[in-house]
C-alpha cells in the first residue's frame, strides 16, 4: 500500500465523521405562524429571495473573495425547491451544513451560526417554509475557483464550525434572549464581524464591522465610540423597526432589506417589538471594539 494511503484514508474518515453528525429528534408540531416571526427575526431568510420575488425562490448572486455563489430555492417546489425534503433534511441544511444528498454546504450559508437555533424555532421555521408557494426557479451552480470545492467545504466545517448543542427552547426574554437572537437567529455577526483569509469569522472582533468586505462598508455595532456607544435602546429599536438612524438619516442596501423584507417576505419590521428590545439590550452589553 502507498505509504500516503493510510493518513489520507484516516483524514477522509475524520472528515466524514465531522460532517455527518446525526440529526436531533425534533418536535413534530411546527407552528407556521410562529415560524413567520422566526423568519422575520432572521431577516426573512432574505438571501433566498430575489428583488422581485417570489419569496424563497433563490438565485440571488452572492459575491465573495472565493467566487460567486447563488442562493438556493427554499420554496415547496418538489423538484426545484425543498418540497420533497423531510424536516430532518431541512434541519440538516439549516444547522449542520449537510444537504439532502449528504454533501456539505458552502459556509456562505451560515449554518455554523444557525447551529445554535433552538429546536422549537427550527420546527416552526420549517413549518413556515412549507407555506411558501412553490417556485420553479432552478438552482444555479456556484462559480467557485476552489479545487474540489465540496472537499474544501468539509475542511472549512471541520476547522471553523465547532460542534454546538442547541437548546430545545430559546430563552424567553431579556439580555439572554437578545444574545440568542443576535448569535443564532438574526445572526448579526454574519455581516458585522470581520473575516479571516479563509472566510472564517474573526471572533476577537465580533460585531466590529469592516471597512471593505463583500458587502462593502459594514458598521461597528458594539458600544464603542466608533460604534453605537452613544445610542440608547430606543435608538436601536427604531433602527430595527423602520431603518431610522438617530441623526434622522435612514439605512440603505442589505440592512434595509432585512428590516423591510424583500418582495413581500417578512423582515425585522414584522418581528415582535419585545424581541427587538432584547436584541438592543444585549448589544449594549457586548465588549466595545
Amino acid at each position: 500500500m502507498n505509504p500516503l494511503a493510510i493518513p489520507v484514508l484516516a483524514l477522509a474518515a475524520l472528515l466524514v465523521v465531522a460532517c455527518t453528525a446525526p440529526p436531533r429528534q425534533l418536535p413534530s408540531d411546527g407552528d407556521a405562524e410562529r415560524g413567520r416571526a422566526v423568519a422575520a427575526l432572521a431577516g426573512g431568510c432574505g438571501c433566498h429571495t430575489p428583488e422581485h420575488g417570489p419569496v424563497g425562490a433563490g438565485g440571488v448572486e452572492i459575491e465573495t473573495p472565493f467566487g460567486v455563489f447563488y442562493s438556493t430555492n427554499i420554496t415547496g417546489d418538489p423538484d426545484a425547491g425543498i418540497g420533497a425534503w423531510t424536516d430532518d433534511e431541512i434541519e440538516g441544511a439549516l444547522r449542520r451544513g449537510v444537504l439532502a444528498d449528504g454533501s456539505v454546504e458552502s459556509p456562505v450559508m451560515p449554518y455554523h451560526l444557525y447551529a445554535g437555533m433552538a429546536d422549537r424555532d427550527v420546527v416552526d421555521l420549517i413549518a413556515w417554509l412549507r407555506t411558501l408557494p412553490p417556485a420553479e426557479t432552478k438552482n444555479r451552480p456556484h462559480e467557485v475557483g476552489l479545487p474540489l470545492p465540496r472537499t474544501a467545504f468539509r475542511f472549512w466545517r471541520l476547522l471553523f464550525a465547532p460542534s454546538v448543542t442547541p437548546p430545545g427552547v430559546a430563552p424567553d426574554s431579556g439580555v439572554e434572549r437578545g444574545r440568542y437572537l443576535v448569535e443564532h437567529v438574526s445572526i448579526c455577526g454574519d455581516c458585522h464581524t470581520p473575516r479571516g483569509v479563509f472566510g472564517e469569522p474573526d471572533h476577537a472582533m465580533a460585531l466590529a464591522g469592516m471597512a471593505d468586505g463583500p458587502l462593502g462598508e459594514v458598521p461597528n455595532v458594539t458600544p464603542s465610540e466608533d460604534g453605537v456607544g452613544d445610542w440608547d435602546e430606543f435608538d436601536m429599536v427604531a433602527l430595527l423597526q423602520d431603518g431610522m438612524l438617530p441623526d434622522m438619516d435612514n439605512v440603505q442596501g442589505k440592512m434595509a432589506e432585512v428590516i423591510d423584507g424583500i418582495a413581500g417576505g417578512p423582515g425585522y419590521v414584522d418581528a415582535p417589538e419585545s424581541d427587538l428590545q432584547d436584541i438592543a439590550a444585549y448589544l449594549r452589553t457586548v465588549p466595545p471594539k
